[in-house]
C-alpha cells in the first residue's frame, strides 16, 4: 500500500463535507420556544396538513365554417342599428391575399363603430346619395368566425392549424348543439369526420391547460405562496395542493386575481395611471413578426380611449420614446417599452384597440413574450373553470403523519444497522456505512429545502428508499473489498476491487433511475414526486457518498492493521 494521507486531506472527503455543510445550511434546523424545531423544509398536504381544490377546464375544440357575409351582417348589423348589404366578398379560403369584405348602408357609419368589432382593417367612403361604404380588410373568413363565436359566446376563441384544417378552440362551455344552432344562425355547422363522427369534443387543448397551470402557478406565487403545487390531471382538471392554508382561504386566493396596471412615464420616473387589467379583453399567442417577438393583446372600449387620452394628455404621441408605457403585477413592473412612433400617429385621431408589446429577436425575447403572455392574463385565466371538488387535512393530523414518517425512517435505519451489524459484526463496518446513510438523507433533505421541493408522503417514501439502495451499494463494496476478510495488500488491487464494485453499482443505479424515468414524464402527483426523490437520491449517493465510504473504509481498517498479508499472487 502507498503512503497514507490524511482524510481531511482528500478532495472526495473534502467535497462530502462541504456537500453535507451545505445541505444542513439549506436546511437550517433550529429551535423556537412555541413553535418547536424548525428548519427551511417546505412540507405538503400530507405533512402540514391544509386544503386542496379540483378544478375544471371549461372549453369545446370544433371544426366549423360559416358564410362571411352572414357573419358581418350578425356583427355589423347591431352595432350600426340599421340594416347593411354586402357587395363584395373575397374572403374564400385560399384564394386571394388580399382578402377583404365590402358593404353598404344607408345609415351614417364612423370607423371607430366598426374597428371596435376588432374584424379587420376598416375603410369608410362615403357615396352619392347619403350611402355609406365600408371596406373591412386584413381579414380572412378564419377571423370572421373567431370574431363571431368570440362575441356571440363572450368568451376567447382561438383558431389552431392542423393536419385535417382549422379548429377552433371555445374556452368556454357550450355543448355540442348550441354551437350548431349559432353556426347555423350563419350559414354554417360543425364538420364532420371521415367516419361520419362530428369534430365537436369538449375540453381544451394541451397547451390552454399548460397556459392555465402557469398562470395559476404565477398568481399564487405573486401572493407570496412559495411552491404551491398546481398539478395537471388528465387534459380538463387541475388540482391545487394549499399546505397550512384552510378551505375557505384557499378559495379566495385561487379566485382573486392579480393587480394588472398600465401606467405612462410622464417626466424622469414619475409615471401616470392608464388602466387596469379589466380593460383588456383578450391576449393573443405570442408571434414572430418583423423580426420581432410580440405579445399580441386587445382593449375594451373604455380602456382603448383611457390610453388615447393619457397619451394626448402627457405628450406621448409628439414625443413616444420619452413616454414609456409600463406594465406592473401587484405593483412590480414587468415590462416597459416606448410607444412605436406609429402607434403615436394613429392615436392623435382615433383610439387603438388592438395592441403588440414587442420584447425582442432572440430567445430569451421569445420567452420574455410568453411571460407577459402570463402576466397580461393574470386578470382572468384563459377558460372558465368551475371547481368539481375540495378538501381538508387537519393540520394535527399532518402533524401526526409527520411523527410517523419520521418514526418509519428511524425504524428502517435501525433495522438496516441491525442487519449490517449482524451480517460483519464489525463496528469499523457498520459506523461509516450508516454515517453515510445518514448524510444521504441529509443531503437530500438539503437539495429539497434549497429548490423549494414540498415534501409528503411519497417523498418520504422515495428518502427510505434511497436509504435502502444506499446500504445495497455500500454492502456491494465492502464484499468486493474485504473479499478475504481483509484489505488486499497492494493499492493496485484494492482500486482493483473498487472498480468492480462500482461497475455493478453504477449498473444498479441506472436500473433504478430507468425504472423511474417514466414516472416522472408519464406520472403525476405523488408518483411524480416518489420517482423524483428516489432518482435524487441516487445521484447524490452514487456521485457523492459511495465514493467517500470506499475511502473512509479504506483507512479505518488500515489504522487497524487488517490487510492481508502479500502471497505474491495477482489479483485481477
Amino acid at each position: 500500500m502507498s503512503d497514507k494521507k490524511s482524510l481531511l486531506n482528500n478532495p472526495r472527503i473534502i467535497i462530502f463535507i462541504l456537500a453535507v455543510l451545505g445541505a444542513l445550511i439549506a436546511i437550517h434546523p433550529g429551535y423556537t420556544p412555541g413553535e418547536g424545531i424548525t428548519s427551511h423544509l417546505n412540507f405538503g398536504l400530507d405533512l402540514e396538513g391544509g386544503s386542496w381544490l379540483q378544478i375544471k377546464l371549461e372549453g369545446a375544440l370544433a371544426q366549423v365554417d360559416a358564410d362571411p357575409g352572414k357573419i358581418v351582417n350578425a356583427l355589423v348589423q347591431p352595432a350600426i342599428g340599421a340594416p347593411i348589404n354586402i357587395t363584395n366578398s373575397n374572403l374564400g379560403v385560399g384564394g386571394s391575399a388580399d382578402k377583404s369584405i365590402t358593404f353598404t348602408s344607408s345609415a351614417p357609419i364612423n370607423a371607430s363603430q366598426i374597428e371596435i368589432l376588432g374584424l379587420g382593417t376598416v375603410k369608410v367612403d362615403k357615396l352619392n346619395g347619403g350611402t355609406t361604404q365600408v371596406t373591412i380588410s386584413s381579414t380572412s373568413e378564419e377571423a370572421l368566425i373567431q370574431t363571431y363565436l368570440s362575441k356571440s359566446l363572450d368568451a376567447e376563441v382561438v383558431p389552431m392549424s392542423t393536419q385535417n384544417g382549422v379548429v377552433y378552440e371555445i374556452r368556454t362551455a357550450v355543448s355540442e348543439a348550441e354551437l350548431e344552432a349559432l353556426m347555423g344562425k350563419v350559414g354554417g355547422s360543425i364538420h364532420k369526420n371521415e367516419d361520419g363522427s362530428s369534430t365537436y369534443k369538449e375540453g381544451v387543448s394541451t397547451e390552454t391547460r399548460d397556459l392555465t397551470k402557469s398562470i395559476l402557478s404565477d398568481k399564487l406565487n405573486s401572493f407570496g405562496l412559495k411552491d404551491i403545487p398546481v398539478r395537471t390531471v388528465g387534459e380538463d382538471y387541475i388540482l391545487i395542493d394549499f399546505a397550512g392554508i384552510d378551505l375557505a382561504t384557499a378559495k379566495e386566493i385561487a379566485e382573486k386575481p392579480g393587480k394588472f396596471e398600465i401606467r405612462i412615464q410622464t417626466t424622469g420616473n414619475e409615471t401616470q395611471h392608464v388602466l387596469y387589467g379589466d380593460s383588456i379583453v383578450s391576449v393573443g399567442i405570442p408571434g414572430f413578426v418583423d423580426d420581432q417577438w410580440h405579445t399580441p393583446f386587445t382593449l375594451n372600449e373604455e380602456g382603448a380611449r383611457a390610453l388615447q387620452k393619457v397619451a394626448l394628455e402627457t405628450g406621448a404621441v409628439d414625443d413616444p420614446e420619452s413616454h414609456y408605457l409600463n406594465m406592473y403585477l401587484d405593483d412590480v413592473k414587468i415590462y416597459g417599452a416606448p410607444l412605436s412612433y406609429d402607434a403615436a400617429a394613429k392615436l392623435r385621431d382615433a383610439p387603438i384597440y388592438s395592441w403588440e408589446a414587442s420584447t425582442g429577436t432572440d430567445e430569451a425575447a421569445k420567452t420574455e413574450a410568453k411571460t407577459l403572455q402570463i402576466h397580461l392574463r393574470s386578470g382572468a385565466l384563459p377558460v372558465n373553470v368551475v371547481l368539481v371538488g375540495s378538501g381538508h387535512v387537519d393540520a394535527g393530523l399532518g402533524a401526526q403523519f409527520k411523527t410517523a414518517s419520521v418514526i418509519a425512517g428511524l425504524i428502517s435505519l435501525v433495522a438496516v444497522a441491525a442487519v449490517v451489524y449482524f451480517r460483519y459484526r464489525r463496528p469499523e463496518i457498520l459506523v461509516p456505512m450508516i454515517g453515510t446513510s445518514i448524510s444521504e438523507v441529509i443531503m437530500i433533505l438539503g437539495f429539497a429545502a434549497l429548490i423549494k421541493w414540498q415534501l409528503d408522503l411519497a417523498a418520504i417514501a422515495g428518502i427510505i428508499a434511497s436509504i435502502g439502495t444506499g446500504i445495497d451499494h455500500l454492502i456491494i463494496i465492502t464484499d468486493e473489498v474485504l473479499q478475504e476478510g481483509k484489505l488486499p495488500s497492494t493499492k493496485k488491487v484494492f482500486s482493483s476491487r473498487i472498480s468492480k464494485a462500482f461497475v455493478i453499482i453504477l449498473g444498479a443505479a441506472s436500473t433504478v433511475i430507468i425504472a423511474m424515468s417514466p414516472l416522472v414524464v408519464m406520472g403525476f402527483g405523488t408518483l411524480k414526486g416518489f420517482a423524483i426523490v428516489t432518482i435524487i437520491g441516487v445521484f447524490i449517493g452514487v456521485i457523492v457518498a459511495r465514493p467517500v465510504y470506499g475511502v473512509v473504509i479504506q483507512e479505518l481498517l488500515e489504522a487497524k492493521g487488517e490487510v492481508a498479508k502479500d502471497k505474491g499472487s495477482l489479483d485481477d
